[in-house]
């Protein structure tokens, strides 16, 4: 695997101030239940609930992977910042939501029959990414709440070993379907937990699918694109190869950098749900840059496009992580996932 080395310094970095405002953004609506959009079938009029009723825990930011990336995004920083202006009602919240009983009833919706494919693959890349957070966080409160959410990490680990190997083929998507983005976040939830078993069952399937990828043509961005399928694809296998692997594997993949991969998206409307992905995608693929540039020999002709590169992308976004729910209920994640990549 790709070892971390450090960051060059950027104009955006995460400041206690920073993470005290994504934290409140998170806070004011991860117990919002409506409005909301369920990932849910119905097999019969017993099976018509509300999401509180479904989702013990996750039932709030909207949908159902934003509740848990939300979780995700305030455990991180209440790890990162323990004495921060967030930390008491970060510690509060979770020690209300992370129960057994109310995982218990998270893990018996997966039990339903009728759930095999619920959230898959992005919800199930977050789910693990939320745990494995968790078992970085060494306080007794952290430590807790990692072994009562266990059981359900434990179903979402299942769910990837049976059906990476019935996926002949990967997803290469903007969007909630994208396979290298649930990998991306799988891998670290195993090197996280130390699970080299699964970690390389991971990094098997991602060499399959894309260790002979070369030349790819770049036809982005699509008008609902939160990820880069093209530099999503090169972060993960930034995260499987290692170091001089990837550097040969990605001049390949991508021997010309397009303008357009440099340029922030236009996001015309941000009141519309689709359009505002766009705000998300010039995150996303700050966060992209920032893993696959800190892979790159330094002085490659590319990372003084790339280092400006990343800022403006930032720069296009980070206001408007609050203002409109389309685009609060989830930027936050996307912004501390590029403002603190290896946190």
């Amino acid at each position: 695997m790709c070892g971390v080395r450090y960051l060059r310094p950027m104009t955006h970095t995460l400041t206690p101030d920073l993470a005290a405002k994504f934290a409140s953004v998170a806070l004011g609506h991860v117990t919002r239940e409506w409005p909301n959009k369920m990932d849910h079938v119905l097999t019969g009029p017993e099976d018509v609930k509300g999401p509180r009723e479904l989702h013990p825990i996750f039932y709030g930011s909207f949908d159902w992977h934003s509740a848990v990336h939300s979780h995700w995004l305030l455990a991180r920083i209440y790890r990162r910042f323990p004495q921060g202006a967030q930390a008491a009602n970060i510690r509060k919240l979770l020690d209300e939501q992370f129960t057994p009983e109310k995982v218990a009833g998270e893990v018996a919706y997966l039990a339903r029959p009728s759930a095999r494919g619920f959230e898959r693959p992005y919800g199930w890349g977050w789910a693990l990414m939320l745990q494995g957070e968790l078992a970085r966080h060494e306080t007794e409160e952290g430590k807790r709440w990692a072994a009562n959410l266990k059981p359900m990490a434990d179903a979402f680990v299942q769910r990837f070993r049976d059906f990476l190997p019935i996926a002949t083929y990967p997803v290469r998507s903007g969007v909630h379907s994208s396979t290298s983005f649930a990998l991306k976040l799988a891998l670290h939830y195993a090197h996280a937990v130390e699970d080299a078993e699964f970690e390389n069952f991971l990094a098997a399937k991602a060499s399959q699918w894309h260790v002979n990828d070369e030349g790819v043509t770049v036809n982005e961005p699509s008008q609902s694109d939160f990820l880069s399928p093209t530099l999503m694809e090169a972060a993960l296998m930034k995260t499987v190869f290692a170091e001089g692997e990837f550097r040969a594997w990605f001049s390949k993949f991508l021997p010309k950098i397009p303008e357009v991969l440099l340029t922030p998206a236009t996001v015309s409307d941000r009141s519309d749900g689709q359009i505002a992905h766009l705000d998300g995608l010039n995150l996303s693929r700050a966060w992209c840059w920032r893993l696959i540039r800190d892979a790159m020999v330094p002085t490659h002709p590319a990372v003084a496009k790339i280092d400006p590169a990343i800022d403006t992308l930032l720069s296009s976004a980070l206001d408007h992580i609050a203002g409109d729910y389309m685009g609060e209920h989830w930027l936050a994640s996307f912004a501390l996932l590029a403002l603190d990549p290896y946190g």
